[in-house]
């Protein structure tokens, strides 16, 4: 029944995966051939109108994929501003690491998306994180030439 769920995701299909989750809500925890879970695959994609019927269901928003990314990491180095929003206020950890130390906030800087910078940073985001290669977000925003996101960085406090 989950690969109908992931399947009804992968075609936008909100009447369906409302139907799969409400006959049975434990379907939110399933995960697909890589890991994801339904929440990471409807934010992957940038399908608003499914996240919020996922979000709808207790689950584990920090949940990770094989490589150990969360949704608002994937949000987040593909620019859905609105559903990283979403995310931030259902309580996902703004400071999860993945499998290579990165964050949310390594991964909105090193893509150049400083709006979400600003949004991870003003909802406790921290800077100082470095990843398994021993970078900050102002590191990876300087290789990046980020300049938006290195003056960000650089005057938070």
């Amino acid at each position: 029944m989950s690969d109908s769920l992931f399947n009804a995701i992968r075609d936008n299909n909100e009447n369906k995966v409302s139907e799969l989750l409400q006959s049975n809500p434990q379907l939110v925890g399933s995960r697909d051939q890589r890991g994801s879970t339904p929440l990471l695959l409807s934010t992957y994609f940038g399908l608003k109108e499914i996240t919020d019927i996922i979000l709808n269901f207790p689950q584990d928003l920090d949940a990770q994929d094989t490589s150990g990314n969360t949704a608002l990491m994937g949000v987040c180095f593909k620019g859905f501003e609105e559903i990283a929003e979403k995310l931030i206020k259902a309580g996902a950890n703004v400071n999860t690491r993945n499998f290579n130390g990165g964050t949310a906030l390594i991964f909105a800087v090193s893509f150049g998306r400083t709006n979400l910078v600003r949004l991870l940073l003003e909802n406790g985001a921290d800077p100082g994180i470095k990843d398994d290669r021993g970078n900050t977000a102002l590191d990876h925003a300087r290789m990046h030439s980020v300049k938006d996101a290195i003056a960000l960085l650089e005057n938070y406090k």
